[in-house]
């Protein structure tokens, strides 16, 4: 395989939505109904610098770190560092989509990022390395390694807009794959042995349905393929660009999820249980969370913000505590004071 297909980027979306410039500019615009502008979707937990630190760490064979942001960047980074890459939005958004509030306009165009990889491993900034990883972890052969599973969407109350986007996820990819033909073809990879217990129930029950009805997708770094948006952006332009004009996250949107999954029913993965990499956590169970970050069991820990913390600066302050104690050395990513 040539060099450059071998060569792996992180890319990572990024907000700072405590700068006072970026939340003006937010509220110049009203907020269509049913659009999902709940404060988690934008608040800044402090975790970039000690994501930083974790790829420099523990995942040295990066080539590029690509940091897709919004708002003032923090004064202690150094965005002269020969790894890292500023992308701003208008970096890869055509002018009439800007300015973006809409995490899923971003993602679905990752792939306009210049320079970047055939291979990229997507981050939200809640997911981060805690032990030494490898490019074998994401990649094999050329091909993401993940995992396989189908599972209803569930309608969730809590978070409806979510519930509404993993259904039209699905419904673009019935419209290029017969879900009984996919599974036939690809036996392997949807029984594989390695999978979790519960992927083989999720996979059983699913046998019973003729359609899709949605996908159970590990909440963690996904490894990606810059030719699955290629070939997506070509073969459904129409959601693709509707996401990418919505402004605010909207029920109607689709996601990065889809590029994942896209290259999943082609069979192009490799499969494994990528869940024993991987710690999940919701926020709100903070001190689980903390014990978790500095036991460090786990390659990688999603710490997901639910909305459900009743003291959000006391939970940010536990983290950050964890997290320095298991990171404690600045990465060349800081600028020097």
């Amino acid at each position: 395989m040539p060099r450059s297909q071998c060569e792996i980027d992180f890319v990572l979306t990024w907000v700072n939505g405590d700068d006072p410039d970026w939340r003006a500019a937010r509220e110049r615009f009203p907020v269509p109904g049913g659009a999902d502008v709940r404060p988690e979707r934008y608040r800044d937990w402090g975790w970039l610098r000690w994501w930083l630190r974790g790829v420099e760490r523990f995942a040295p064979w990066v080539r590029c770190v690509h940091l897709v942001a919004a708002g003032a960047l923090p004064d202690w980074l150094d965005t002269a560092h020969p790894k890292l890459h500023i992308v701003r939005h208008e970096d890869i958004l055509p002018p009439e989509a800007l300015p973006c509030f809409n995490g899923n306009a971003l993602e679905v165009n990752l792939h306009r990022i210049p320079g970047l990889t055939e291979q990229f491993v997507y981050f939200n900034d809640d997911m981060l390395l805690l032990r030494p990883t490898a490019p074998e972890d994401f990649f094999r052969d050329g091909k993401p390694r993940d995992m396989l599973a189908a599972q209803p969407v569930i309608a969730n109350p809590d978070n409806p807009v979510m519930s509404s986007i993993l259904l039209n996820d699905s419904l673009v990819i019935s419209r290029h794959f017969r879900k009984r033909e996919v599974m036939r073809r690809n036996t392997g990879r949807w029984w594989h042995v390695g999978y979790p217990l519960k992927y083989f129930g999720y996979n059983l029950l699913e046998t019973a349905f003729p359609q899709y009805t949605g996908f159970y997708t590990v909440h963690g770094p996904s490894p990606l393929l810059r030719r699955s948006f290629e070939e997506l952006w070509d073969l459904e332009p129409e959601p693709l660009r509707a996401t990418t004009a919505r402004r605010f996250r909207s029920a109607a949107d689709v996601t990065q999820y889809l590029f994942r999954e896209w290259e999943k029913q082609r069979g192009n993965f490799v499969p494994a249980n990528v869940e024993r990499d991987l710690l999940y956590f919701e926020a709100d169970d903070v001190s689980r969370a903390c014990a978790a970050v500095r036991a460090r069991k786990r390659k990688m820990i999603c710490i997901n913000d639910t909305g459900r913390l009743s003291d959000f600066a006391a939970a940010r302050t536990a983290l950050e505590g964890a997290f320095a104690a298991v990171l404690p050395e600045a990465s060349s990513f800081e600028a020097a004071p």
